[in-house]
């Protein structure tokens, strides 16, 4: 490859737009999940969007950090690494994880972020508010 054809990679490869979700909502903003098929999570969840193709977050017990490389509005995460402190909660988590990993469409809107699978079940998250 020519260092001209190099050049232009890099350039027109800078200036993509962020597809994932990262590019549509606020850098640093954190979710706090409310509710899992209609039922309000009595643990305590969150979800943000640190950079391009990263989710990040917290269960009950512990944080993880995922790749999300399809484009908005599909959602897909796959298996989810995370630390592996235990606690009273851990249930809570797993069931967390297992539905965050469930998940294949996200729907930001303002305060609210929505995540929904084929089988029609839904994540409702709101902005985390210290």
């Amino acid at each position: 490859m020519t260092r001209f054809a190099i050049i232009l990679v890099i350039l027109v490869s800078a200036c993509i737009k962020d597809e994932t979700i990262s590019g549509y909502v606020k850098k640093g903003t954190v979710y706090q999940l409310a509710e899992i098929a209609g039922q309000p999570f009595s643990g305590t969840a969150t979800l943000t969007f640190p950079s391009k193709g990263k989710v990040a977050g917290n269960g009950p017990c512990n944080s993880f950090s995922a790749d999300q490389k399809v484009p908005t509005p599909w959602f897909e995460i796959g298996s989810i690494p995370s630390t592996r402190s235990t606690c009273p909660d851990i249930d809570l988590e797993f069931e967390y994880f297992r539905a965050l990993e469930s998940m294949t469409l996200i729907e930001p809107s303002g305060p609210v972020l929505i995540l929904r699978n084929d089988d029609g079940i839904e994540m409702l998250f709101h902005v985390f508010e210290e």
